[in-house]
């Protein structure tokens, strides 16, 4: 696998999704809507569930729509993300692997992708994540120089605005959205306000 990199709008949903439910383990897929070879670059992010992270059926549920809205707006499935409940705990755990082998399944290029609670805060200078690769049946530790996040910076003001005005409460994961179907998944208004922030600063996201 060569480098992969992550855009503003993923990185901050994946925060803001942790930082909703502090206390839970949290999980989500990730997305590129890209075609291009070589780099993996991770686009957008949908948040899944804050718990029962192993319980198969609504995991497979949450697959299977996610793919179907994917194939309608040319994007993939490219890897899977997860936060730990306990925050000085960022290994992969048995469910993290599982799903993340049934998405290398799909994409050789599979990412997975742990974020390290421990490292969660506004003034924390590098991205607080952890990066696996498939190599021979087996996830392994990426090499952190083969990651990008371009306009890290920036990235991190922007989450950090974002949870400093309580926006982080707009943040729909697939759980929320069985509670409550009236509920965007997709999380489009907020999709749309990160991308107000984002490209002053960044030019893209």
């Amino acid at each position: 696998m060569g480098e992969v990199e992550l855009s503003c709008q993923a990185y901050v949903k994946m925060y803001l999704h942790a930082a909703l439910f502090p206390r839970c383990s949290v999980n989500g897929l990730l997305l590129s809507s890209s075609s291009t070879g070589g780099a993996v670059c991770i686009t957008d992010c949908v948040p899944l569930l804050h718990s029962h992270l192993s319980l198969a059926p609504i995991t497979q549920l949450a697959l299977t729509q996610v793919d179907v809205w994917c194939s309608q707006t040319q994007q993939r499935i490219v890897g899977y993300y997860q936060a730990n409940a306990c925050v000085s705990d960022s290994s992969p755990t048995p469910c993290a692997l599982k799903i993340a082998d049934k998405i290398a399944e799909q994409f050789d290029g599979a990412v997975l992708l742990m974020l390290d609670g421990s490292k969660m805060s506004a003034d924390y200078r590098v991205p607080p994540i952890v990066m696996y690769e498939r190599k021979d049946s087996r996830w392994t530790l990426k090499d952190k120089h083969t990651i990008m996040m371009r306009q890290w910076e920036e990235t991190r003001a922007v989450a950090s605005q974002l949870l400093d005005t309580g926006d982080h409460m707009t943040l729909v994961d697939f759980d929320s959205h069985l509670d409550d179907i009236t509920r965007d998944w997709t999380n489009q208004k907020l999709n749309h306000k990160i991308s107000e922030l984002s490209c002053p600063a960044n030019g893209t996201i």
